[in-house]
């Protein structure tokens, strides 16, 4: 079993190009927005409640997946590297795959803010995750994420790990998913 963790800025392509990998593999994609949309309507995202739920839907999710006889999943995020909370979360999900024996690969996108900016209004963005629909708020959303985060690598963070990086400021979501099979042998 093969688990990708997609994972870079907001719209950045992550969803897009996880949909391009999952026509070209065996994998299954779980956007990180599956879990919000489900929750949003019931809980504000900055709630406790909804950080809960979210995080215990996306772990039942992986220990079921990593238990399964599925090729993979490819899982998509946006993950603050400075962010204590979410390399736990990283973590902890990691461990759940390789005590399965699953291949874990880090597959990092990264744009310009310029291109991401306009990705942020893409109609495939707008239809999977309806809370962007508000663009003012998406887009300022965006903005202060950048601001607050790291969210790409800088250095070698990952020199240990199974780890590709793509700038994918000019690439085709198509394009990059076939870099992503190769690479990886998905």
């Amino acid at each position: 079993m093969n688990f990708v963790i997609l994972f870079g800025p907001l719209a950045v392509g992550k969803m897009t190009v996880g949909q391009e990998l999952e026509k070209i593999t065996d994998l299954k994609l779980f956007h990180s927005h599956v879990t919000i949309e489900i929750i949003l309507p019931y809980f504000d995202m900055k709630s406790p409640s909804f950080k809960k739920l979210v995080r215990e839907f996306r772990i039942k999710m992986f220990e079921e997946v990593a238990k399964s006889d599925l090729a993979g999943l490819i899982f998509t995020y946006v993950w603050g590297l400075d962010s204590k909370n979410d390399c736990d979360f990283i973590n902890t999900i990691v461990e759940i795959f390789e005590q399965e024996n699953a291949t874990v690969c880090y597959a990092e996108l990264e744009a310009s803010t310029k291109e991401r900016l306009v990705r942020n209004t893409s109609p495939n963005r707008l239809k999977y995750k309806p809370s962007k629909n508000n663009l003012k708020a998406s887009k300022k959303e965006l903005l202060e994420t950048d601001r607050k985060y790291t969210l790409n690598s800088q250095g070698n963070e990952f020199s240990n790990k199974n780890h590709l990086k793509i700038n994918n400021t000019k690439l085709n979501a198509n394009k990059v998913a076939k870099i992503i099979k190769e690479r990886f042998n998905l």
